[in-house]
């Protein structure tokens, strides 16, 4: 018995998807500072949204949301960590200012 609301996916689409994803690789600081923004975005909607519960009365939904939020915000700190380590410029003024000491 098939529900014809569930989506006709082939076993290994999601495999695929996953590994095609993994050998992304990004290239530029900006990359990482947008998938930061990306994900404190999407953090900030989770917390909006786990209010909203808490203010229903629905602890369920505000746990789950609460839960992504924090998900997304450990991401989002660590694209961000990322795009500032990767800033080459940001590396030569540090030793600059290092050598000068």
């Amino acid at each position: 018995m098939t529900n014809e609301n569930t989506p006709d996916i082939q076993a290994n689409t999601a495999v695929e998807l996953v590994e095609e994803l993994l050998d992304e690789e990004f290239e530029t600081a900006a990359e990482y500072h947008r998938m930061a923004a990306h994900h404190f975005a999407a953090a900030a909607k989770h917390h909006l949204s786990a209010a909203t519960a808490d203010d229903a009365g629905d602890t369920e939904a505000n746990a789950r949301h609460a839960y992504l939020a924090y998900r997304h915000q450990l991401n989002a700190v660590q694209y961000a960590e990322i795009a500032v380590m990767d800033n080459e410029s940001l590396e030569d003024e540090h030793d600059d200012e290092v050598d000068q000491s």
